[in-house]
């Protein structure tokens, strides 16, 4: 059974969105752990918003100008949308209807983990559906104070920190797992 693991890179005030401002704090450590999600993931559960941004950047791309343009171009990518039906970018698909069991269904076939990247709807729908199984996030030291939170009002979660590694830029990994009862 397959993994469903949400990786964002989030500020210290929660802000997920446009991270932009992440840029400043990349580095070959950062590179290698985000490596290591890419690595054990076969598949991308993607939000419309965040798979229009993504296919709008990536596409372009070849690994000389990015070392992740080919994962991103050629993985398979799963596209929650109500308003999408033909997505133009390779080895996209359509996930529409009754999204909770398409998704515990994607879960029950072997293959690597699913990997959600940005998509901060789809993140809660989620966590509201208990279907999270990792949370890897990226802590920055920054403060926003505007924008949109990885974790909307209402959410609640109880999660178990199973690891965490600090980066010589300043910013924290903290990987969590949801909390046994």
């Amino acid at each position: 059974m397959r993994k469903l693991i949400v990786a964002e890179f989030v500020s210290l005030d929660g802000v997920m969105e446009n991270p932009v401002w992440s840029l400043p704090y990349w580095d070959d450590e950062i590179a290698a752990f985000k490596g290591e999600e890419t690595s054990s993931s076969d598949a991308l559960l993607l939000g419309r918003k965040t798979y229009e941004g993504f296919a709008a950047a990536w596409p372009g791309r070849t690994n000389e100008d990015d070392e992740g343009a080919e994962y991103m171009n050629s993985v398979r990518k799963y596209v929650v949308t109500s308003t999408l039906d033909n997505l133009s970018w390779n080895n996209s698909h359509v996930i529409k209807g009754d999204i909770a069991t398409e998704i515990a269904r994607l879960k029950a076939k072997d293959g690597g983990n699913l990997l959600v990247n940005g998509s901060a709807m789809l993140v809660n729908y989620l966590l509201d559906h208990d279907l999270v199984d990792v949370y890897r996030l990226l802590v920055y030291p920054v403060v926003l104070g505007v924008g949109l939170r990885l974790f909307t009002e209402g959410n609640q979660a109880k999660l178990e920190l199973i690891e965490n590694k600090s980066f010589e830029s300043g910013a924290v990994a903290l990987i969590y797992q949801p909390a046994r009862a």
